[in-house]
């Protein structure tokens, strides 16, 4: 139901891709779901750059956490999905903290309030941007800061105040107007 054109006309709900290397990368992360023995495609994965370089939002599900399209950064519509027991969330958060160098954003979607608070303390360096029931593309610039960590960047938070410093050299000047007339403190006396 997502529609998708154009972006100048503000009916459609999504774009294409920003260009023909993005647009390879990801239908090319496509293709090795859709041959890969432990991924199934259940929506999406179609893609065309025949007028643009629009690629239908994908879903897959895979069986294995450690697959390449839960490691690697993919900046396009491609959502992986794994599905585990409840009794497996321990481990699950443990793999997810080691699978992938990555850590642009993370979401949890759960109605225990202790599984919330575990998920985010314990992948408190996974994520630059961490949602809990909430989409994790969900950053407006200007309303939220937004920025990743470990390899997705240096999790600066453009639109934050703070971003300021990295482009700023503090200094601190002092001057006195008195002449110095000795090298002790007042309060050495």
């Amino acid at each position: 139901s997502i529609k998708q054109g154009p972006i100048t006309d503000p009916t459609n709900f999504m774009g294409p891709v920003i260009n023909q290397a993005a647009y390879d990368k990801i239908t090319n992360f496509i293709e090795y779901a859709r041959n890969s023995d432990d991924c199934e495609i259940i929506a999406g994965g179609q893609f065309s750059d025949s007028e643009g370089f629009y690629i239908r939002p994908t879903i897959v599900l895979t069986t294995d956490p450690h697959n390449k399209l839960m490691k690697d950064e993919i900046f396009g519509p491609v959502l992986t999905v794994h599905v585990y027991e409840d009794a497996q969330f321990e481990d699950i958060i443990e793999t997810i903290g080691e699978t992938t160098p990555y850590g642009l954003t993370g979401a949890i979607f759960a109605e225990d309030r202790l599984a919330t608070v575990e998920a985010s303390t314990r992948l408190l360096h996974t994520a630059g941007n961490f949602y809990i029931n909430d989409k994790c593309t969900g950053a407006v610039v200007g309303q939220q800061p937004f920025g990743g960590s470990r390899a997705s960047g240096t999790n600066d938070k453009p639109g934050s105040p703070a971003l300021l410093q990295r482009f700023v050299s503090a200094r601190s000047i002092k001057e006195n107007m008195i002449p110095i007339s000795g090298f002790t403190y007042p309060s050495n006396n």
